[in-house]
């Protein structure tokens, strides 16, 4: 009997190509976007799952006096981690980790450049689970001057000799001798912590940290005893920060812990988190999932609507399948299998498709997610038991629908598809088309919300600047460097500073002196060159601008934003900007003498999911630069690179010229943010593709079912446009229905997205218009291809078929 329904159900396919042709395409399509996000989903939900212990990330609250909103940071201080295990009995071990970043270093007098580096306690790979090929696990960071690598790292530095006892030379900060005590298996892809190698911290840090209460410059993790109440201890964080702290510096804190599985993408309000390796936000994956379950159920759609719209086609089969005896649940067994089998050929083309479309979403997000079908047995059983219990469901509306077919009715031949069919047919259209326009508009508000901060004014130039990363030796040479750059016309100026903007800069505490008293309080600060204004273009709303030619510049003078400067007058009575210029200004301790000299328009230095925050800058040279600004000439970028590097190798030969553009720079900032865009838009694209597919069968079994109408009407003198309307108008209907549905939907949930954008743009009308006019565009041509065909067919043979 089995034998029989598959034969039957291949050869009713088979006699129906065409739309067998678009229900397997649809599913195949609508399966495969459903099965690569999954695996985008399993990828994103597996991040940091090596690690087995019960780990949480400890994290500041902080809001100081000063600051605009409280901001969480991955940041927490020296000696919280030990003070934690000592002092509650929960916390079962710590460990501390500090991003140490790019590290240059000779091994027999050959450099080599470990691009991702961290300095780690003792107690790392205790706490992390990642595999180590060879060493103590225990001891490896014991001592000072330890480092361990990857086996990666360590192949290309000692090739095939044993790593294990060599010695390498730190070079560009110093010039420390570390060993190496041990070789890991290389990080996968999917961990929030990913490095090239790992220097004990021993070696810098000494036990006078755990006396640095108010310095936060490290992240620590904590092991936490498996039954303990997370919530409970979070409780009596408070008290523990006032035991260490005085009472007001305590206030400017809170502590709370999160589960390390949670890290990577449950981290969007969390600022200074330096190390989250390919940080993402976990809403992303969950509406990509919602999408591609959309994309999925319109395919099925298609199947369930030109299914019972073709049923007129089979209703004298069913007729004679019953008058000799078949029993309903015998044609409803066979109307299943024919969903079944459809879903198979589906599921097979699908999984080629699998593999065309990581390709793409691998190279956009920069994962390397894998569909190992061959070499696991476990995902081919979800893929099999997927396939069938999509062909079960969207085979178990039309099989009830064809299986009630009365055999007195069909075989007389009076048999329609009813009005309730065909409204019901209808509420799935307008379902597919508004599911479609609501991703097309959600796809045009991303795209301009993405232009809008690339090309927003920031209150700074960021076109043609170029930065160079300084190491210890360039620094030492920055005033040389400077001087022979500025000689060219290429160059139009230079600076530096000691972090990049774009980034979160570091903050400290700080005490201003008015006319009220002194005032306390914490704001970001970044240590310039004295042309920075000048370079990046940024004007002064009062005071003047450093100054070289002015010695205590260097030390005593700060140039505050104007965010910070209105912090300062709030307790002032109604003074201006001016009044400002001259007070007592500076580091908390260390202000005697220190005074405001200008006050700077504000500019975006954070990326613009961010309110700007307040900002000092200051001129102090001892503390050094990190990076070097260079203005270059647009109309000769590629002569000013080149004569930038001539410069560089010149005189400072022993460091790396690493260069990026400053735009770049801000462009890799909103890497999330356009990976989500171009995902919804191919899924957008796909769905109104599949919704157009469905148009297409549907438009053609409605101008079959209307051929000898049609035929009468071009006898009678019917125009092929009045035909081609005819045709198109019922159609055209429910698109507009479904445009009307889709706008509030759409409107409600891009708000509610763009309210994670601290600068955005505002939903304007013509954005639905044009998603509108596409959705009717595509849905006309669509429909007009098949009803231009029809209106153009000769009416003698569609009327001599009588």
């Amino acid at each position: 009997m089995l034998k029989n329904y598959f034969k039957t159900a291949w050869r009713n396919l088979w006699k129906n190509k065409f739309y067998s042709l678009l229900n397997i395409l649809g599913l195949a399509i609508g399966m495969a976007v459903c099965i690569v996000i999954i695996l985008f989903v399993n990828y994103e939900r597996n991040f940091d799952a090596i690690h087995k212990k019960n780990i949480y990330r400890l994290n500041e609250v902080q809001k100081p006096e000063g600051m605009v909103a409280p901001q969480k940071v991955a940041l927490a201080m020296y000696p919280m981690g030990p003070s934690l295990q000592q002092e509650f009995a929960e916390i079962v071990n710590f460990t501390r980790v500090n991003q140490w970043g790019k590290a240059s270093f000779l091994v027999n007098g050959v450099r080599h450049i470990m691009p991702s580096t961290f300095l780690v306690d003792s107690t790392f790979l205790q706490l992390f689970d990642f595999e180590l090929l060879k060493g103590n696990r225990s001891t490896v960071f014991e001592k000072p001057n330890s480092l361990v690598l990857t086996q990666k790292t360590a192949a290309k530095i000692f090739g095939k000799e044993e790593a294990l006892g060599k010695t390498i030379t730190t070079y560009g900060r110093d010039t420390t001798n570390f060993t190496v005590t041990g070789v890991l298996v290389d990080i996968p892809e999917n961990s929030h912590i990913h490095f090239d190698a790992l220097f004990s911290m021993n070696t810098y840090v000494g036990p006078q940290q755990m006396q640095n209460w108010g310095g936060n410059w490290l992240t620590t993790y904590l092991e936490i005893a498996p039954n303990a109440d997370i919530e409970s201890l979070e409780k009596r964080f408070p008290a523990f920060l006032k035991r260490h702290m005085e009472e007001q510096q305590a206030k400017g804190y809170e502590l709370f812990l999160q589960p390390l599985r949670d890290v990577h993408a449950g981290s969007t309000e969390i600022t200074h988190d330096y190390i989250n390796y390919q940080k993402f936000n976990s809403k992303y994956t969950l509406i990509f999932f919602a999408i591609a379950l959309v994309v999925l159920v319109i395919a099925s759609i298609n199947f369930v609507n030109l299914t019972t719209a073709r049923s007129t086609a089979r209703a004298k089969e069913i007729g004679v399948r019953k008058s000799t005896g078949a029993k309903r649940g015998q044609l409803y067994l066979q109307f299943i299998g024919e969903s079944v089998l459809l879903c198979f050929i589906a599921v097979i083309l699908a999984c080629g498709m699998v593999k065309l479309m990581l390709l793409y979403v691998n190279h956009i997000s920069l994962r390397a997610i894998a569909f190992p079908l061959l070499h696991d047995p476990s995902l081919i059983l979800y893929l099999l038991l997927g396939t069938l219990c999509l062909g079960l469901l969207a085979g178990l509306y039309p099989a009830a629908y064809l299986s009630a077919f009365k055999p007195t009715v069909v075989l007389k031949g009076t048999v329609t598809g009813g009005k309730n069919k065909a409204f019901f047919r209808n509420i799935l259209v307008v379902a597919q088309f508004t599911c479609a326009i609501v991703l097309i508009t959600a796809t045009l508000l991303a795209i301009k919300q993405l232009r809008f901060m690339q090309k927003k004014d920031v209150g700074f130039t960021r076109d043609q600047m170029v930065t160079v990363t300084l190491d210890n030796n360039a620094y030492r040479v920055y005033e040389s460097l400077k001087q022979e750059l500025l000689t060219s016309s290429l160059i139009k100026g230079v600076t530096a500073n000691q972090q990049k903007l774009g980034n979160n800069l570091h903050q400290t505490s700080v005490k201003f002196h008015g006319d009220r008293g002194a005032k306390e309080l914490v704001t970001s600060q970044i240590v310039v060159d004295p042309d920075f204004l000048t370079v990046y273009q940024i004007p002064l709303l009062a005071g003047r601008n450093f100054s070289p030619d002015r010695p205590g510049d260097d030390a005593r003078t700060y140039i505050i934003n104007e965010t910070l400067a209105k912090e300062l007058l709030k307790e002032e009575c109604n003074q201006s900007f001016a009044s400002l210029i001259g007070k007592r200004f500076g580091f908390n301790g260390l202000d005697s003498g220190s005074t405001i000299i200008g006050i700077a328009k504000d500019f975006n230095f954070n990326s613009l999911h961010h309110k700007i925050e307040t900002l000092c800058l200051y001129n102090r040279k001892d503390f050094g630069y990190n990076e070097l600004s260079i203005k270059i000439n647009g109309e000769r970028a590629s002569e000013a690179l080149a004569y930038i590097q001539s410069v560089w190798k010149r005189i400072s030969p022993d460091s790396d010229f690493e260069y990026q553009f400053l735009d770049d720079h801000f462009t890799e900032l909103y890497k999330t943010d356009q990976t989500t865009s171009e995902i919804v838009g191919i899924l957008a694209v796909l769905a109104i593709l599949i919704s157009c597919m469905g148009l297409l069968g549907l438009a053609t079994f409605v101008a079959e079912q209307r051929i000898k109408e049609i035929g009468i009407r071009k006898v009678l003198g019917a125009s092929v446009q009045s035909l081609v309307q005819l045709l198109s108008k019922d159609f055209l209907k429910l698109v507009l229905i479904a445009i009307l549905i889709a706008v509030p939907i759409a409107w409600l949930g891009m708000n509610k997205w763009l309210e994670d954008f601290a600068y955005r743009i505002d939903i304007e009308w013509w954005i639905f218009v044009v998603a509108g006019i596409l959705a009717i565009s595509i849905a006309m041509l669509t429909i007009s291809f098949r009803a231009i065909k029809s209106a153009l067919a000769n009416p003698v043979k569609s009327l001599r078929t009588e």
